[in-house]
């Protein structure tokens, strides 16, 4: 009885196996938890034709909006661990649990790390009157100042204003938020004078102000010179250690087999080390950021860490 109960286990492992060699065998989901137009789903709508035909099925694109992404997080963090339901979030996914306990998922221990997708970088812009050319000159003007300095976010605890807490925290200045109900108005508030400094991810628009000379840009918050303000210095030369991008990665449900994962992995990073991916994207603001798995899940975890200390030490609360 010992032989053909070997030969039956053994034939279910090869049926197994090959399961798992035919991944995909069906159309992929990727659910982004903005809604149609936005960032996220901009960037997935310039890599899901490539990314489809490198897999060989469909891909497509739900969006599900609201609660602070915390609909889209929670039907893909339920979803069957097969590596057919993926969520496209950003930094955002890790900030709103710490904000909120009860959205209904961990987005460590719900989620099993692909791959971060692309990066968009935080720079720091001052309303012209400053006097100061470098961000050097800038940090010596605030610190003479006793009241500080006003900075813009698009909200209370949207990703600018913890990234502008921290700048602040590790630059050592005294600064006084004034929140804004989106992108659009911080620019306007730093030309205007309302606000001395913005730390945000560039848009044309305020490209378009840097160049006119209503505002000045001092740093980029990436570890090296980026392409998207190629001539613009890093923060960290001046605020050692600082650096603020906004990632955009895929996550699959926690389960997913690893050689579902890894296959995927691989299609991402050839998909974006596509130069006509990146011309797409350049515009945008954004850039290919590509990872391992692993390196993903580090970054997730630091993050988190990083960004729960923020919120307590200044106290923030989630409008």
């Amino acid at each position: 009885m010992r032989i053909p109960l070997l030969l039956a286990l053994g034939g279910l492992t090869a049926c197994f196996a090959t399961a798992q060699d035919s991944f995909p065998s069906r159309p992929l989901t990727i659910v982004i938890p903005y809604p149609a137009g936005g960032t996220s789903d901009s960037q997935m709508r310039m890599i899901q034709d490539p990314l489809s035909k490198l897999l060989g099925q469909p891909v497509i694109i739900d969006n599900k909006p609201g609660a602070s992404g915390a609909i889209a997080a929670q039907a893909v963090a339920r979803a069957k661990p097969d590596g057919y339901t993926l969520l496209y979030p950003n930094n955002g996914v890790l900030i709103a649990p710490l904000l909120n306990d009860k959205l209904g998922y961990d987005p460590i221990k719900d989620f099993k790390p692909i791959t971060t997708v692309t990066a968009v970088p935080m720079v720091l812009v001052t309303n012209k009157s400053v006097p100061a050319t470098d961000l050097a000159e800038f940090l010596k003007y605030v610190k003479k100042q006793p009241n500080g300095i006003m900075y813009a976010s698009a909200g209370t605890a949207s990703y600018g204003h913890l990234a502008s807490a921290r700048f602040a925290q590790m630059a050592g200045i005294k600064v006084e938020h004034i929140p804004y109900k989106g992108e659009a108005g911080t620019t306007m508030a730093v030309r205007g004078g309302d606000v001395q400094m913005l730390l945000t991810t560039p848009s044309s628009a305020m490209l378009g102000q840097v160049k006119e000379g209503n505002i000045t840009m001092l740093g980029v918050a990436t570890e090296t010179p980026s392409a998207v303000v190629p001539d613009v210095p890093t923060i960290n030369k001046v605020v050692p250690g600082f650096t603020s991008e906004v990632w955009f990665g895929l996550l699959a449900p926690a389960g997913t087999p690893d050689d579902v994962i890894m296959k995927l992995n691989a299609a991402v990073k050839k998909v974006m080390a596509d130069e006509a991916v990146r011309a797409k994207l350049l515009p945008t603001g954004a850039l290919p950021y590509t990872s391992t798995p692993t390196e993903f899940a580090t970054v997730m975890s630091r993050e988190q860490t990083q960004w729960r200390d923020i919120i307590t030490k200044y106290k923030i609360k989630a409008d």
